[in-house]
């Protein structure tokens, strides 16, 4: 893998630092969530960014997905904080049972 440069590493960071704080409000507030984590390709970002909010169980996933524009909308906002305008916020955020090893 290539050397990010600085312009990406300031991206990394502003994405990095948006999904922690979206994972720990998760945690806290929706039973079930596990962890956050993220994939993108940095040339084609913001438009690749995509966050997956891990949970524990199927039911666990199902009891949270009716709240899951209003996360997408606080995964939006924390964006905007960080200076990172997503065009489609339902394009970034999905809640699933699979991990990043999956």
């Amino acid at each position: 893998m290539k050397k990010l440069s600085a312009v990406q590493l300031k991206q990394q960071a502003a994405v990095l630092s948006a999904v922690e704080a979206l994972e720990q409000q998760a945690i806290v507030e929706l039973p079930g969530a596990v962890q956050g984590w993220f994939s993108l390709e940095y040339e084609a970002f913001p438009i690749s960014l995509l966050v997956r909010l891990q949970f524990a169980t199927d039911e666990a996933l199902a009891a949270a997905q009716p709240q899951l524009l209003i996360w997408q909308k606080r995964f939006s906002g924390l964006m905007l904080k960080k200076g990172v305008i997503l065009k489609d916020m339902r394009k970034h955020l999905v809640f699933t049972c699979m991990g990043p090893e999956d």
